[in-house]
């Protein structure tokens, strides 16, 4: 059992999507996400594949680097797919259909549930490189909390602990692919001493996981007791009279980026009008 630990991780590259400001990228995020969620026509569905595309061509992030990202959520898309198969009723005459209890329990797959079942996996699959695209490929963490902290400058009015929030999101990002890769070591240790992860039935492969889960937990907290500690050392105090070296300001690009942003959800309920297949 292999983990990778690229999602998360910045890329660093020399692109256009790299230099722009970290609240640019928090909003075409958000407008993306909303534009995902609406899309209701292929038409609008495969614009957004193409916005996908092209943004992981414009970002030079390599397409091996986010697919290998993505390979440890496999297991979440696949399960959500299939239940959406098996879910999903549609009319005339089933694909499939097996009576596991005759005349009480009946499953069947219809030509609509397949459909949708790949259509939801590629929906979220488009949103995971979306957000891990501009999030954290192309933004270091440092301007993520800057970003986020500006973004959300104005709830400060209502005494709203601003920083700590942004603080708080950026170290649970950071430390997504750190947990990966320790679970992947603590994997492999038990592996060593003759652990056992693949045979045997659900129960007995959810017992196998307790010697991976309390160790976890036992080094997650051991990591952040040691990162209070480190910031504690370094005077940290929160937001309060905080500066920072490089002030984020926005330029031309970024205009231009923050148009292109409110213009996706826009150009989706357009093509939602447009007659053709309905998703």
């Amino acid at each position: 059992m292999g983990f990778d630990v690229s999602l998360g991780q910045y890329y660093e590259a020399k692109s256009l999507i790299h230099k722009l400001d970290p609240r640019t990228k928090l909003l075409f995020v958000l407008t993306f996400m909303i534009s995902t969620f609406i899309a209701k026509d292929i038409y609008a569905f495969l614009f957004l594949l193409g916005v996908v595309l092209l943004s992981i061509i414009v970002s030079r992030v390599p397409m091996r680097v986010i697919l290998k990202g993505l390979r440890g959520l496999a297991i979440i898309i696949l399960f959500t797919a299939v239940l959406n198969i098996f879910w999903t009723k549609g009319e005339g005459d089933p694909l499939v259909s097996w009576r596991l209890i005759p005349n009480v329990f009946t499953v069947n797959i219809y030509k609509v549930g397949l459909i949708n079942a790949g259509i939801l996996a590629l929906r979220i699959v488009m949103l995971l490189i979306g957000t891990t695209l501009f999030l954290s490929y192309t933004t270091t963490p440092i301007e993520l909390t800057d970003g986020i902290e500006t973004a959300l400058s104005p709830l400060k009015k209502i005494k709203l602990p601003v920083h700590e929030f942004s603080m708080l999101m950026t170290i649970a990002l950071r430390f997504i692919p750190t947990l990966t890769e320790e679970m992947g070591k603590i994997i492999n240790a038990q592996k060593a001493r003759g652990g056992d992860f693949s045979s045997g039935g659900l129960i007995k492969k959810v017992k196998a996981l307790i010697p991976i889960i309390i160790p976890l937990f036992v080094s997650a907290f051991r990591r952040a007791d040691e990162l209070a500690t480190a910031m504690e050392c370094r005077c940290y105090r929160g937001g309060t009279g905080r500066t920072r070296m490089k002030k984020l300001k926005f330029k031309v690009k970024d205009f231009f980026g923050m148009a292109i942003s409110l213009a996706l959800p826009v150009a989706v309920l357009f093509m939602n009008s447009l007659p053709g297949y309905e998703i």
